[in-house]
């Protein structure tokens, strides 16, 4: 063979290489574009604005856009665009919804986040709530717990040198921070507990107690309430969910000693920050609400009341976590969003953007050290715990019902 006919050869080859590549035969597959769209409920634009740039920058096949929503409606606008195939790539669902959603989501795939690396990185409620059967159907960003909140000046002129610990010294603490007229009507509550209708997240403190008391809060199949059931306690037969209610609406029932709250007193927070009330329970994201309507309140936080003799505390949770729905054209590009968000160095700018308490384990003594007003919350976060509601928004109604109720003599 000539050295002619070598570069007729390799002419040829180079010429059908050419033709190959203008035709897209060695063409590399490029990621198809996916614009991905983002419905929450509390967080402003602008928290996210700054991760959603950096993350199209690093997938430019991406587009992202947030919405927020008003939580009012949120549900109901959910359920309807989903029905009109128009709802959101990714939308938050608070931590008692994945009974009732859980076939509108699709779940996020092991390859992406295996089961174990999951329930090592969150603290244990996120498994209990977002999971089912090892599958993942939601990522949180935080995790809130409820707390004591207490005057300082209340507890200082009492001579309390210290927030109670259990429900016992509470009560303790009643006899010294209570403040009635004459005529026995309460001046200046000790705490806000007892009724429903003027007390923020009543039936969450409600369902506290319950657990904390043990009561078994739902049927092993999950399809029936069990607040009602007993149990044999040393050979004799205990309600606890009866108990933790009689105890709760004590606080409103005058012949109590305990007696300190009614339905006729203020709301809540309003009334902790008016100085009508010395304590009250609540979440991290009312720790801007106090500060706001109060600038001058001296409080602190303080851990929330465990029972007496306990062998480990139990506190409850209340959160929101990213979810994917199950009609998104791109699951798997949701999710990676998702996950991004979640990574520990964005988890950690996320949280000190909104001030609130982490739900990553590898957060958690970071914020107790770095923030003195998330410092409890963070640590409760490792004991929190929440319960399976089929329709969580009819339960509240039924607790709130319930006490309600008892506190009417009904």
């Amino acid at each position: 063979m000539t050295r002619k006919d070598i570069f007729i050869i390799i002419g040829g080859a180079v010429a059908i290489l050419i033709v190959l590549f203008v035709f897209g035969f060695f063409k590399s597959e490029r990621p198809k574009p996916a614009h991905l769209e983002i419905w929450g409920v509390y967080d402003e634009p602008e928290v996210f604005a700054e991760f959603i740039n950096e993350y199209q920058k690093q997938n430019k096949h991406i587009s992202i856009e947030y919405k927020k929503k008003s939580f009012a409606d949120y549900e109901s606008e959910l359920i309807n665009s989903f029905a009109a195939d128009r709802g959101p790539d990714i939308w938050m669902m608070h931590n008692t919804w994945l009974p009732k959603h859980q076939d509108k989501i699709k779940e996020l795939p092991a390859e992406l986040l295996p089961f174990a690396t999951y329930r090592q990185t969150f603290v244990d409620v996120v498994a209990s709530d977002l999971t089912e059967e090892g599958k993942i159907y939601g990522l949180p960003l935080y995790v809130d717990t409820l707390a004591l909140f207490y005057n300082i000046n209340f507890f200082n002129s009492a001579g309390i040198s210290s927030p109670p610990e259990t429900w016992e010294e509470l009560i303790d603490d009643l006899d010294r921070l209570v403040k009635k007229d004459q005529r026995g009507g309460i001046e200046r509550a000790g705490t806000a507990l007892g009724t429903s209708e003027n007390i923020n997240r009543a039936t969450d403190i409600l369902s506290l107690l319950m657990l904390q008391n043990g009561t078994k809060m739902i049927s092993d199949d999950k399809k029936s309430a069990t607040l009602d059931e007993s149990i044999l306690l040393n050979s004799e037969t205990y309600y606890p969910g009866k108990d933790a209610l009689r105890f709760y609406t004590e606080f409103a029932n005058p012949t109590k000693r305990n007696y300190t709250w009614n339905r006729q007193m203020s709301y809540s927070v309003d009334a902790f920050t008016e100085g009508k009330t010395a304590m009250i329970f609540n979440y991290a994201h009312q720790l801007s609400v106090v500060k706001s309507k109060s600038p001058y309140l001296n409080f602190q936080v303080a851990p929330m009341p465990q029972i007496k003799g306990r062998d480990f505390d139990i506190n409850y949770a209340n959160y929101w976590a990213f979810t994917v729905s199950k009609k998104t054209k791109a699951p798997d590009e949701a999710w990676k969003f998702i996950l991004y968000l979640s990574q520990k160095e964005n988890n950690k700018k996320y949280l000190q953007a909104v001030h609130r308490p982490a739900a990553r384990r590898d957060l958690i003594d970071w914020q107790k050290q770095d923030d003195l007003d998330l410092a409890v919350f963070a640590g409760q976060s490792l004991t929190a715990r929440s319960w399976y509601q089929i329709d969580s928004a009819a339960i509240e109604k039924i607790l709130s019902d319930a006490i309600e109720s008892v506190v009417l003599g009904s």
